[in-house]
């Protein structure tokens, strides 16, 4: 295989200027892949600071109400910044630190992956920047006063479709510039070599975990995994540790309003999306037949975007990966059940999965194990979600908070 490339898809399609920069940055990735002392100095890190290992629940309401498979649930919504995106910002932290560089901007969408790498920058003592679509500043305004308030600088992407394409563009503006003294923390494995290899490295805690804890409580291998798929690394992180296995692995794309409307964002699941390179990398991409990049939509704004891991298109085209997709409407559904059945609160990301295992886990035996993976809690989400119930309770709060700040 050549190098950075997986299959046919990946590879580095970077401007002259960030040709040294890359230089360093895969030299000094080399030096951490062979090092086992760093290995080490992550996982002691991620258990202290972050609450590592995150545990494996058992559904058992919701396994005996769906009355097929035992369903397990990888609760990456109680890492530290309550989503898998801490995984991989802080072993980029440790990165950053070796290099000496004293600044981190990054890209956010459903704005877990700004949290986290705020968070890491207060940690380490980085100065930050963080690009954000105009759009998904308003939809995860909490996210974007966390950010601010850990000490970072959010700059809202009006170009576009102010989403999360356009906040990646915008991050790689601001590293051709800066480049000796900043590092982009690139939060989904996607984008030039070394990033899709070295995310999802980061990343493979998740799975590394998993297939322990589901040894010890079931016994052998589940027979299903199940992950929400944008960029791809929460599900690149869980499905590396059950590649090697007879376990069925199932990426979740955002399905939105519909896959016959241009209301989604599915990239494997449907006929929208062809091969083609942009942001640095060769993948399939939502694009028309100009080769223009098609707009997207998802209820979610981590899986709202354009492009996916091409690790992920490699697997898909291999067939070791099955994608599906869901809809905004299923996922809203699958939040409610897993909420009143367990007492759990997906984030609208990780619901995609959950719409998936519901689906399936009753055809299954009672003696099979699925896991889904949980990549986040919906706290962050709270906006869009009661909303989307169009709660009168919380429309009442909204419009008597907005009164008390105008008087």
């Amino acid at each position: 295989m050549k190098k950075g490339y997986f299959g046919q898809w990946g590879g580095a399609f970077i401007p002259e200027v960030l040709h040294a920069t890359f230089v360093q940055l895969n030299d000094e990735y080399k030096k951490l892949r062979q090092d086992p002392a760093f290995w080490q100095e992550y996982i002691d890190l991620m258990g202290n600071y972050s609450c590592r290992p995150t545990p494996l629940t058992f559904a058992e309401n919701l396994s005996d109400y769906l009355g097929g498979a035992r369903i397990y649930i990888k609760r990456e919504d109680l890492n530290h910044t309550g989503a898998h995106k801490a995984n991989n910002v802080m072993g980029q932290g440790l990165l950053v630190r070796r290099m000496g560089k004293k600044r981190v901007i990054a890209e956010t969408g459903a704005g877990q992956h700004g949290v986290a790498t705020a968070t890491m920058a207060a940690r380490f003592g980085f100065d930050c920047t963080i690009y954000m679509g105009e759009e998904d500043v308003a939809r995860q305004r909490p996210n974007v006063f966390w950010m601010e308030k850990l000490g970072a600088t959010v700059v809202p992407v009006t170009n576009g479709s102010r989403t999360l394409k356009d906040a990646i563009n915008e991050a790689f503006r601001d590293w051709v510039t800066t480049m000796d003294e900043t590092h982009y923390v690139f939060g989904t494995a996607c984008g030039p070599h070394p990033f899709p290899e070295m995310v999802a490295w980061f990343q493979s805690i998740i799975g590394l975990e998993a297939r322990k804890q589901i040894i010890a409580q079931h016994g052998r291998m589940p027979a299903r995994v199940y992950a929400c798929v944008g960029g791809g690394s929460n599900a690149m992180g869980i499905f590396q540790g059950f590649l090697d296995e007879d376990v069925e692995l199932i990426g979740v794309e955002a399905g939105g309003k519909g896959l016959d409307t241009d209301q989604h964002a599915s990239r494997m699941v449907g006929d929208r999306a062809a091969p083609g390179v942009a942001q640095g990398y060769k993948t399939m991409f939502l694009q028309d037949d100009d080769g223009q990049m098609r707009s997207t939509h998802s209820i979610a704004a981590g899986l709202d975007y354009v492009g996916i891991s091409p690790i992920l298109s490699d697997l898909g085209e291999q067939g070791r990966v099955r994608f599906e997709a869901a809809t905004d409407t299923e996922v809203l559904e699958a939040l409610t059940m897993s909420m009143e059945k367990e007492g759990i609160i997906p984030a609208l990301e990780s619901s995609h999965a959950f719409v998936q295992a519901i689906k399936e886990a009753p055809k299954m035996d009672r003696d099979e194990a699925i896991i889904i993976n949980m990549s986040g809690r919906g706290d962050k989400d709270i906006f869009t979600i009661a909303h989307a119930f169009d709660d009168p309770s919380w429309k009442q709060f909204i419009i008597d908070r907005a009164d008390s700040y105008r008087r």
